[in-house]
């Protein structure tokens, strides 16, 4: 079985320490599986006392919502999703789940070949720094964010793309 493992993680966990103190906002990094189980959690020293439970339930987030559709692709689409449909079923969703959904920046789901292994997730900066240090952490370590093969309908694809549109997203395609 292709999974994720606690040693892949820590490349990732660097790296994201790494451009956060670049950038000045102490975080807290998590890894989930596929099953929406903790593999790995790490807070940096002067990160919020509430970012290890947020990073973890925006992991949670991304690995539940992306093995229900290739729709969800990240939090801030999950995010724009429940806004725009149905913000009051993300809150009882989140009860329901004793907090651990949680729709924000930094958070998607980890691919490797077609399988989904997991998600991260980043809590501490802004929805925005949280994807910043994300995006410089996947540049270092190769983790994918999408299945080798791509069998996302050409509808889904239209319909991401204007979430992320809506967002005020441009530098991102599905």
């Amino acid at each position: 079985m292709t999974r994720i493992t606690a040693r892949e993680c820590r490349p990732f966990f660097d790296a994201v320490t790494e451009k956060a103190l670049e950038i000045g906002a102490p975080v807290s990094m998590a890894v989930v599986g596929p099953e929406g189980h903790l593999i790995a959690l790490e807070r940096m020293d002067d990160a919020g006392f509430i970012t290890p439970e947020t990073a973890q339930a925006k992991a949670y987030t991304a690995v539940a919502f992306r093995t229900m559709s290739p729709r969800f692709p990240d939090g801030l689409v999950i995010q724009k999703w429940f806004q725009e449909r149905n913000p009051q079923m993300m809150i009882a969703t989140s009860i329901m789940k004793n907090g651990m959904v949680v729709a924000s920046g930094g958070c998607a789901p980890i691919f490797k070949g077609d399988t989904l292994v997991g998600a991260y997730g980043i809590s501490g900066g802004t929805s925005g720094q949280d994807e910043e240090m994300a995006h410089h952490a996947l540049a270092k370590v190769g983790w994918s964010l999408r299945a080798a093969t791509d069998t996302t309908p050409e509808g889904v694809k239209a319909h991401v793309k204007e979430l992320y549109e809506k967002a005020g997203i441009k530098e991102r395609d599905i």
